[in-house]
């Protein structure tokens, strides 16, 4: 059920501890500032992107309902306003907003923009990018290693987004007649490999990168010891996952021994209304 909630600002239960060395953001405007409950900054990496990862789960950690009226994460977090907002401030923040091909098909009207995200705060975010030297829009990154996606959907036709598909050296010959704000660059001989994938990625300049999706990706990317961060929004609900479903679990893909368990340090929680807005640092 859909959580119609008006705009809500989120409180800070754990303040985030002022980021060391370069960092971007800080400071946040007045009217963000009031709506995040504080300040967001960033640590930068030195030797690749900072890689952070932006999610919506509900209690029990499933992701998506997978069912065609019900693939992406609106319908985790009931469609909530502050969980919109937080996603369009991360954006804001980022040099590139990096996507699977399934996100991909999932999102069918979807742009990976801080303004379609949440409309009402287009022009703080605008603001916030252009006093942070940043691009109009950040780049949108989708890693494909079929090479089989649509390049007339909404989200990768519009000019004034830059698009990046990253693909493997077997399927590049799929994409062609790509426009002029399309690039197409390899990772990797028939997939895309994580680091091959970052390593074009900061070959972009990229200084942050804001990850999306979906959990095949993100397993591949915390296997490879590349994720910095976690911005996880916990919707109050429990969706279950019967003998034979299709929803989908925060990670997928990959498991992780006792030995090898990712596990991360909480360096930031806020609260709207019943909403948990959970921060980790890896």
């Amino acid at each position: 059920m859909a959580v119609r909630a008006p705009a809500t600002n989120l409180r800070a239960l754990i303040h985030e501890p002022r980021a060391d060395g370069p960092m971007r953001g800080g400071n946040l405007p007045p009217p963000l500032q009031d709506r995040y409950g504080g300040d967001l900054a960033v640590q930068l990496r030195g030797d690749r992107p900072t890689i952070a990862v932006n999610f919506v789960s509900t209690l029990d950690g499933v992701v998506s309902y997978g069912t065609p009226e019900a693939t992406g994460g609106g319908e985790i977090s009931g469609f909530f306003e502050p969980d919109r907002f937080v996603m369009g401030l991360l954006r804001s923040l980022s040099d590139a907003v990096l996507i699977g091909a399934g996100t991909l098909r999932a999102g069918a009207g979807e742009a990976w923009t801080p303004q379609f995200i949440h409309p009402d705060s287009a022009a703080e975010y605008g603001a916030l990018r252009a006093s942070l030297r940043l691009a109009a829009n950040p780049t949108t990154v989708v890693v494909t290693g079929s090479g089989e996606i649509d390049l007339d959907r909404p989200g990768l036709a519009d000019p004034e987004v830059p698009v990046l598909i990253v693909t493997s050296d077997h399927a590049a010959p799929r994409l062609h007649d790509v426009r002029s704000h399309v690039a197409v660059v390899t990772a990797g001989t028939d997939a895309v490999e994580p680091l091959a994938l970052v390593a074009r990625l900061a070959e972009r300049g990229f200084g942050l990168v804001l990850c999306e999706g979906g959990p095949h990706l993100f397993g591949e990317l915390l296997a490879a010891a590349l994720v910095d961060e976690l911005f996880l929004t916990i919707a109050p609900q429990i969706a279950g996952r019967g003998k034979d479903s299709s929803r989908l679990a925060l990670v997928e893909g990959v498991g992780f021994d006792v030995e090898g368990a990712k596990w991360g340090t909480l360096i930031g929680l806020r609260q709207a209304a019943h909403h948990l807005f959970v921060r980790y640092r890896f």
